[in-house]
């Protein structure tokens, strides 16, 4: 869900998204390794699939991701096949409420499919959201499935997060919040139940994050944002130390990420009608850098732009600072 700026605020995202246009227009598009098999990546050709803010790969049909609009879509849950691009299968959901900013999906050791109605782009002002749960279907067609619904809190108060990972061994559930300053990830209890609040724990802080996923052995969570992805190696419930930077293609809107089935290959997904999901080894890594003086213990260190991904980094970095200078001038005009 997006929030209308002020006029002014508006003027100047205009100018910006421009300024970013005529950048990106420039730039070589982003590198994928020269040994990634063409089918491995893919465009989503469907036009509902207008916001893809997830991707899950599905387990028990090869080569297809499930995917979903972030919000204004309904509840709704798209199978893609990579092969083609088309949707397979579309699975509407009851047992539940109107969704309201879905933004993640993960799948779970149980053979579910984790759906994180956990966007909050009031800047954390509801005070619950929620996660949907159903089984994968087994054959590929549009369904119509009952899903279980929980409802979540966070311990230290209301988050905007659009990050739901799975643990594939254990089955907890992990959120990662979205913030400009310090996300946080939260850990789920060990089984959610549908009868009362799920409240979830802060146990690390994580750089802006978009989305997550864990490798299948549940050895690694890779996060992603608009501008960097990491992989950190997992132990005892925990991101171990600062990670290693992936290569992650530069997309603009960057919302999605998932491993294929075997572990060797990134899928890294944008929204935007048409939009492309484009295949990243796993090797695809740059060399780590040094953590900054006063970095949180575990926490990410800065990201040094290279390449296209860089300049188009830096060129969206300043676009926001702008349009967060000209919401906070209006704000201290105002009587």
């Amino acid at each position: 869900m997006r929030l209308p700026l002020p006029s002014a605020a508006a003027s100047a995202a205009v100018a910006v998204t421009a300024a970013v246009a005529a950048a990106l227009a420039v730039l070589p598009g982003p590198a994928v390794a020269a040994d990634t098999p063409a089918a491995s990546s893919f465009t989503i050709s469907d036009p509902r699939i207008k916001e893809s803010s997830g991707l899950a790969a599905s387990r028990i049909h090869p080569g297809v991701y499930w995917t979903h609009n972030d919000s204004d879509d309904g509840p709704y849950i798209y199978a893609v096949d990579s092969a083609t691009g088309r949707t397979v299968a579309r699975v509407t959901l009851t047992g539940i409420g109107k969704p309201r900013d879905v933004e993640a999906i993960s799948l779970g050791p149980d053979g579910q499919l984790y759906v994180g109605d956990i966007g909050d782009n009031r800047g954390g002002t509801w005070d619950h959201v929620w996660i949907y749960r159903f089984p994968e279907p087994k054959q590929l067609g549009d369904v119509t499935v009952k899903a279980a619904q929980f409802t979540v809190k966070y311990a230290d108060g209301a988050r905007n997060a659009e990050a739901l990972m799975v643990h594939p061994v254990t089955g907890r559930v992990y959120i990662a919040s979205k913030d400009e300053s310090k996300g946080g990830l939260y850990e789920g209890p060990a089984e959610l139940s549908a009868g009362g609040t799920n409240v979830f724990r802060r146990v690390a802080d994580v750089p802006w994050v978009t989305d997550g996923a864990f490798s299948p052995d549940g050895t690694r969570l890779t996060l992603r944002g608009y501008f960097m992805a990491r992989t950190y190696p997992w132990k005892d419930g925990l991101p171990v130390g600062e990670g290693e930077r992936v290569d992650a293609p530069w997309q603009g809107q960057a919302e999605s990420v998932t491993y294929t089935p075997d572990g060797a290959t990134l899928m890294f997904g944008a929204e935007g009608e048409g939009s492309r999901v484009i295949a990243v080894p796993v090797g695809a890594a740059a060399p780590s850098a040094s953590p900054q003086p006063g970095s949180p213990s575990g926490a990410a260190p800065a990201v040094e732009p290279t390449g296209s991904f860089g300049k188009g980094a830096l060129v969206l970095a300043g676009g926001l600072v702008l349009v967060f200078g000209a919401k906070r001038l209006l704000r201290r005009r105002r009587p």
